[in-house]
């Protein structure tokens, strides 16, 4: 199976691991940033030529550029934007990572609402099935996570999938143990779990979310790959790993050649191929993406296509919609 440039633009995607802060372009924010009498510190060209290479930095930044959404039609709008764009490259499903504490212009029930409505108008003029996960930031306290679980319990949506945590591990430190009951709390609302894990820590920080949150997946979740033992646990579990190559060639690893997604590959982990922050990685397309993976992990065209099936799998929606999927995907294997 040969991984062509029209392999990799026809070929059915899934993407699970992807913020929306990190989908909106600058021109959409200066014209934001103009409604509220406000300008951009850079030319919205340029506005995200800034570095990404350190975890605490990037965060902060997030935070500035939410602050120039001010109407929360404006956020709908970058929810519609985000499905509509996706599209245009085949990406057939999405679920994107939203976190309240970049947005405290808005409250939490309105931020589900807005983003609900986006992605029903973006769907509607065909665009990419999206659905979203609420996270936690591992700075706030367990009283706050058990609000945004009742929060999310009393105002779902269809397209409301799960529970998230991101932030800074190494800074933050162990969190696992303050945040348990409010993901127990969500997983019994029938909400899925997924964890950002090993990447700011280690494998200790991938224990913590399998045998603390009970995660269902985790993003990132590389640095398991330091640890044999872990390794094959997750082989054997096949807790998927919402995996972002050129992410953490920014962050994590200075070389394609060092970064894990060969071993993990090998070692049977069920993997997931993401973009995590596409504006802050000079708008990094899905396609390109796997081509960078094809390119860095020697990837066959066979195992592109088994890591879109993994999606599937993984993902936080019904037998319905993962049935149409899968198809999706068995009828583009059978027309190579």
């Amino acid at each position: 199976m040969e991984i062509t440039s029209g392999f990799l633009a026809d070929m059915p995607k899934l993407e699970l691991h992807v913020h929306l802060e990190s989908m909106m372009p600058g021109d959409m924010l200066e014209r934001f940033a103009s409604w509220q009498g406000k300008r951009l510190p850079r030319p919205a060209e340029e506005l995200y030529h800034c570095s990404a290479d350190d975890l605490s930095n990037f965060l902060t930044f997030l935070d500035s550029i939410c602050a120039y959404v001010g109407r929360l039609e404006e956020l709908s709008e970058v929810a519609e934007h985000a499905a509509l764009e996706s599209r245009r490259e085949n990406i057939l499903y999405m679920e994107t990572i939203l976190n309240p504490t970049h947005w405290p212009q808005f409250t939490v029930p309105e931020i589900i609402r807005a983003v609900t409505a986006g992605f029903d108008r973006g769907q509607a003029s065909g665009g990419t099935d999206c659905r979203f996960t609420l996270s936690l930031s591992r700075t706030q306290t367990a009283a706050e996570a058990m609000a945004l679980v009742e929060q999310m319990k009393t105002h779902r949506t269809p397209r409301l999938a799960g529970l998230s945590i991101d932030g800074n591990e190494a800074l933050a430190g162990p969190t696992g143990e303050r945040f348990r009951p409010a993901f127990l709390a969500a997983k019994a609302a029938g909400f899925g779990l997924t964890v950002h894990a090993g990447e700011s820590s280690g494998p200790e920080g991938v224990r913590d979310a399998l045998d603390l949150l009970e995660a269902d997946r985790l993003d990132h979740g590389v640095r398991a790959a330091e640890d044999p033992a872990l390794l094959r646990r997750l082989a054997e579990t096949r807790v998927p790993l919402n995996i972002c190559l050129s992410s953490n060639l920014t962050l994590l690893y200075k070389r394609p050649e060092d970064h894990p997604l060969r071993r993990l590959l090998d070692a049977g982990a069920a993997v997931t191929l993401n973009r995590d922050d596409p504006t802050f990685l000079d708008g990094l397309t899905l396609t390109e993406e796997l081509r960078r993976a094809a390119s860095f992990g020697a990837m066959t065209g066979e195992e592109l296509l088994h890591c879109q099936r993994t999606a599937v799998h993984a993902a936080f929606c019904g037998a319905e919609t993962k049935a149409a999927l899968l198809a999706a995907l068995a009828d583009f294997e059978a027309s190579l």
